[in-house]
């Protein structure tokens, strides 16, 4: 079924084994997403905390790997790391792995600013409380700044979906590398390489709406 030279037949054919590309795809956004933002919180209360050491070592670590490229720390993880260990950890294994450290100062930033949008007044609150610190943390200042960080958090959950179509450069057969596959097999790039963009943009786009919506919503409350 052919229409101006595009194969829709290939597309439709196609679909089980790029729906696998997808499900590898949306693994690694979740689990990049889920330890990056419990590591991330812990930077976040590291770079907070009063105790200048911990700070500055905080610190540094979230400007090294904000200014390192992600495909840079793909290949640390990749190749450099099984050296340093004498053994391989597996593809997926360092991908995750480069996902969940570099998307943790980047969600660092993000729990510090939301923490710091907290009044004063509220942590002043749990400590006449009787509130520890952590306590305080848990209990007072993190969930009201998690609603605060909502929408710039489901922004960078986008920008990890994109970027897990860099696992194509370790073999990782992901949606893009599986789209790859069938496009150089049949020999139907265009058909491909287009879906690719169309799903792409439809799952962003609609992440993007949510985001808005979440921004409205929080505006008005």
């Amino acid at each position: 079924m052919e229409s101006g030279g595009f194969d829709f037949h290939i597309v439709f054919h196609s679909i089980p084994f790029l729906a696998k590309g997808m499900g590898l795809t949306l693994l690694l956004t979740v689990l990049g997403i889920a330890g990056g933002l419990v590591f991330g919180t812990v930077l976040a209360l590291a770079r907070l905390a009063p105790f200048k050491v911990l700070s500055f070592a905080a610190g540094t670590y979230v400007n090294f790997f904000r200014s390192m490229p992600l495909i840079l720390v793909i290949f640390w993880f990749y190749f450099l790391v099984p050296l340093v260990l004498g053994q391989e950890i597996g593809a997926f294994q360092s991908v995750l792995i480069a996902f969940i450290m570099f998307e943790a100062a980047y969600y660092c930033e993000i729990m510090r600013a939301g923490i710091q949008s907290v009044r004063v007044g509220q942590a002043y609150a749990g400590e006449a409380l009787g509130l520890t610190y952590p306590q305080n943390m848990r209990y007072v200042v993190l969930p009201q700044a998690f609603r605060n960080m909502i929408p710039i958090l489901v922004s960078q959950a986008i920008v990890l979906f994109q970027d897990t179509a860099l696992v194509y450069v370790v073999g990782l057969s992901d949606f893009l590398y599986s789209a790859d596959i069938i496009a150089n097999s049949e020999n139907r790039l265009m058909e491909m390489y287009i879906t690719v963009a169309i799903v792409y943009f439809a799952l962003c786009s609609w992440g993007q709406f949510q985001v808005r919506n979440l921004q409205k919503k929080f505006a008005h409350e």
